[in-house]
């Protein structure tokens, strides 16, 4: 199990500038100059087990809401199922905490830390096999986004990251590396003799910055996207313990 790391940055007077203009992006650029609007990209976690039988629907609704543009979607492999015969080649803790505090919370919809479950924006809970119920929570928290994330650059010259929108709470930009897909042959459990494939499997996450609404903008080196294991990068605006997803995006 990987640790998670917490990034501080640190761009003081022309490091700062230097930064910027090395990945051909003028200082000030990315700030938006304009407000969040319908249809920004929405969070998707699909909470998921290798030792759960029920689970490798949701798995392939995740693989195939993958692939549509305004979604972001991260599979959160969880530990709870491990005890059962089976551990879990990706199941991190992290992942059952994060669950049971939206649980704790209350999500609306189907509430509660089973799996296969997904959660749309931190907000929204429903059985992860249930596209219908998956789609109609989309597009609720979609129409009225609270903020929005823009990105510029590449992951070879680094990313110029700017936030706009509201918030009544603080909140807090995540870095996720995740690896898109993962093949896994089950030897034991409910799932024995099943290979599996999985999609954007939760690697690690680091803090960015915190948020308390406006605008702002950040400079991602290409060599801060290290996280091992990880071949793609998302940005969650999140607020804490568990809390909602004001916005998220691919770093792309």
């Amino acid at each position: 199990m990987r640790t998670s790391r917490t990034l501080t940055f640190t761009l003081l007077g022309f490091c700062a500038v230097a930064l910027v203009w090395a990945i051909g992006i003028p200082t000030g650029s990315a700030q938006p100059s304009y407000a969040p609007h319908k249809g920004e990209p929405v969070l998707i976690e699909l909470f998921t087990s290798q030792g759960c039988s029920s689970c490798p629907p949701a798995d392939r609704l995740a693989a195939r809401l993958a692939r549509e543009d305004d979604l972001v979607v991260i599979s959160r492999p969880v530990d709870y199922w491990d005890r059962l015969g089976w551990k879990d080649t990706f199941g991190k803790a992290e992942n059952t905490a994060l669950q049971r505090s939206y649980a704790r919370r209350g999500l609306g919809g189907y509430n509660g830390v089973y799996t296969p479950q997904i959660v749309v924006a931190g907000s929204l809970g429903e059985v992860g096999s249930d596209e219908r119920a998956v789609r109609g929570f989309v597009n609720r928290i979609g129409s009225k986004p609270a903020a929005a994330i823009r990105v510029r650059g590449s992951s070879e010259r680094g990313f110029s990251i700017g936030v706009a929108g509201t918030t009544s709470r603080s909140a807090e930009l995540m870095l996720i590396g995740v690896s898109t897909e993962e093949k896994i042959d089950i030897g034991r459990g409910e799932n024995q003799g099943r290979s599996l494939t999985y999609t954007n499997v939760h690697i690690s996450e680091r803090g960015i910055s915190n948020w308390s609404g406006g605008k702002a903008s950040h400079v991602l080196t290409a060599s801060q996207l290290s996280i091992a294991g990880a071949d793609r990068y998302a940005l969650v605006l999140r607020v804490p313990n568990g809390g909602k997803v004001l916005a998220a995006s691919w770093l792309e």
